[in-house]
């Protein structure tokens, strides 16, 4: 299947000091969701839906980007871009991530799994295809529960390629949305960064369910 091309999104060039320079991109994903600048964009999840997981990722600008709708990540005009599953009876919360609508193996772009997850903290070890020992991570994730945030740090846990943070608006309250702004650094594939915060969303959010759950049962008569 021929991949389908992504909406060229507006950048936000971060004020780094310096001109604008090339960096290596981490192409994940695709080469298409790289750029050489740093990249604001917005991930908004509409929490008053009956569909699961649906989020709108916008530029700075407004524009759709990205969308995310059940197991699927897709492009401005719906075209699926990669299909994110979560892996049954795995002790450390597995989720794996495929190009296109497939889940076959050969077509495993990168899988992730809970490293630890300490009071409100999580972390999560990323592994793409590729390194199937899986001894040392090509990427890190951590993030807080109660701040709604997170940062992507590359294997070697001191570069950091992505910071997530949750923007709390009156409209956003009034209209049952969480959002949260992201910065991507140059090179670095978006939609990747996009595929690990909703991972980690829905992680979170499982696992604040299960304690609320929990929580009722021990209230209960």
């Amino acid at each position: 299947m021929t991949q389908p091309e992504a909406s060229a999104p507006s950048l936000a060039y971060a004020n780094t000091g310096t001109a604008a320079y090339a960096h290596p991109a981490v192409a994940v994903v695709s080469p298409q969701f790289c750029s050489p600048y740093p990249v604001d964009i917005a991930i908004v999840r509409k929490l008053l839906t009956i569909t699961h997981g649906k989020f709108v990722v916008t530029d700075v600008n407004g524009n759709i980007i990205l969308k995310v709708k059940g197991d699927h990540l897709l492009d401005a005009a719906g075209n699926p871009i990669i299909t994110l599953r979560q892996k049954l009876m795995s002790a450390h919360e597995r989720w794996q991530v495929f190009r296109g609508e497939s889940t076959k193996s050969r077509d495993l772009i990168f899988s992730t799994k809970r490293s630890s997850m300490v009071q409100f903290h999580i972390k999560l070890d990323v592994f793409l295809a590729h390194n199937t020992t899986e001894k040392v991570p090509d990427f890190k994730v951590k993030g807080s529960w109660s701040e709604k945030s997170c940062v992507i740090y590359a294997g070697d846990d001191s570069t950091i390629v992505a910071q997530m943070h949750k923007k709390r608006t009156v409209k956003s309250e009034l209209l049952g949305k969480d959002h949260f702004m992201v910065t991507v650094y140059p090179g670095i594939d978006y939609a990747f960064i996009v595929a690990l915060i909703v991972i980690l969303d829905e992680i979170i959010t499982a696992r604040i369910s299960y304690c609320s759950n929990v929580i009722r049962q021990g209230l209960g008569p």
